[in-house]
């Protein structure tokens, strides 16, 4: 029998107040509380989401650990600032799908190995397939994932960036997939590849440079997510990458055009209806910095309580996840102010609970006896 735990929170999503009464690890509403006061109180989400993590990569651990010893290092990283869910599109391992059935770390949702075709991908990290193989792979990938498959759309060609697939190809793989139940990510960054990511209808776009207004209505249509991965530094810091990686001059100034207005179209497709996501594409770069993408989706144009969303209660929803409904998992972080107010409070998590467990509270919180 797990310790009960009362939460009086204030909830970042709609301001409403709630008693949480947490008993065995999961959540039920109580008006009053039952005759004690609140261990805690503040303002609550349903726990931090990364929708776009890879826990194998850039571990603080190092490159030459274990895949089990990565994927724990770059969890307990995020775990400690308030992820409590990841949603691991591709990795170059299985060490995350051992890691999601394991209590006590975030919820890992995975997308099995990385699909694409040979020299479509940075050398070694993903399962090479041909066209002809690509939807047999994108099945098999999300049923042993658990439901989600992650294809690369396009890749460096000669200076350039290249579709790795016929859109007609793509389109026949996300139709199997869904057929059999799972759900497909797709690494879409130049026009050709995000035109035929979302008419296949995927159920994210991933980076999506090339994102434009016209894509909003199909975006709708299809309930395609776009996971923009705001990067910092902006479009500078990717032609720096770009230029050392042989990229033509050509596409370097496209890149530099496509990234300075993706800001501007992550607010109108928010405005327009479409469900824009956080993700920090750790993996890329270091683990935990989940505030950093929120704070990019808020300085885009985004509303500061969706872009909060986006990073939590609604990420949560779409990956599937309780957000502290009566009878579900108790996963919550609770902070000592307002982050609608100051987005840097989500830095400074004071109660951090996980299966109706405290996982980190600030030296001002103890559990009552």
């Amino acid at each position: 029998m797990n310790q009960s735990l009362c939460v009086r929170g204030t909830m970042v999503e709609d301001g409403r107040i709630r008693d949480l009464v947490i008993v065995d690890g999961v959540v039920a509403d109580a008006t009053p509380l039952p005759s004690r006061e609140p261990d805690a109180a503040g303002w609550v989400v349903p726990g931090l989401a990364d929708v776009h993590n890879h826990l194998s990569l850039a571990s603080p651990a190092g490159d030459h650990e274990e895949p089990a010893v990565r994927v724990r290092a770059s969890a307990s990283v995020e775990l400690a600032v308030g992820v409590l869910a990841i949603r691991e599109p591709g990795s170059p391992d299985d060490a995350s799908k051992l890691l999601a059935q394991e209590a006590g770390w975030p919820r890992v949702i995975t997308a099995g190995r990385f699909l694409a075709p040979p020299d479509g991908y940075f050398p070694g990290l993903a399962r090479e397939v041909t066209s002809a193989g690509l939807a047999r792979a994108a099945v098999e990938e999300a049923a042993r994932s658990g439901r989600w498959a992650k294809i690369i759309g396009d890749f460096l060609g000669t200076g350039e960036f290249v579709p790795n697939w016929p859109a007609d190809v793509l389109a026949a793989a996300v139709a199997q997939v869904h057929a059999a139940g799972g759900r497909v990510a797709v690494h879409a960054v130049c026009p050709e590849a995000v035109d035929a990511a979302v008419a296949a209808g995927v159920d994210s776009v991933e980076h999506g440079w090339a994102v434009t207004d016209a894509h909003f209505a199909a975006m709708r249509a299809r309930n395609v997510a776009w996971v923009p991965t705001l990067m910092p530094g902006g479009s500078e810091a990717a032609c720096e990458f770009a230029a050392a990686m042989g990229f033509s001059a050509g596409t370097q100034e496209w890149m530099r055009e496509a990234l300075d207005a993706q800001p501007g179209t992550v607010a109108r497709a928010h405005a327009a209806g479409v469900t824009v996501l956080a993700g920090t594409d750790a993996g890329q770069g270091p683990h935990g910095i989940i505030v950093d993408q929120i704070t990019r989706l808020a300085d885009a144009g985004m509303p500061v309580t969706a872009a909060i969303g986006a990073g939590s209660w609604t990420a949560r929803r779409w990956l599937g996840l309780a957000c502290l409904e009566s009878g579900e998992p108790a996963d919550l972080v609770l902070y000592g102010s307002d982050p609608r107010i100051d987005l840097d409070v989500l830095r400074r998590p004071a109660l951090i609970v996980m299966d109706g467990q405290v996982i980190e509270s600030s030296p001002s919180f103890a559990m009552r006896d």
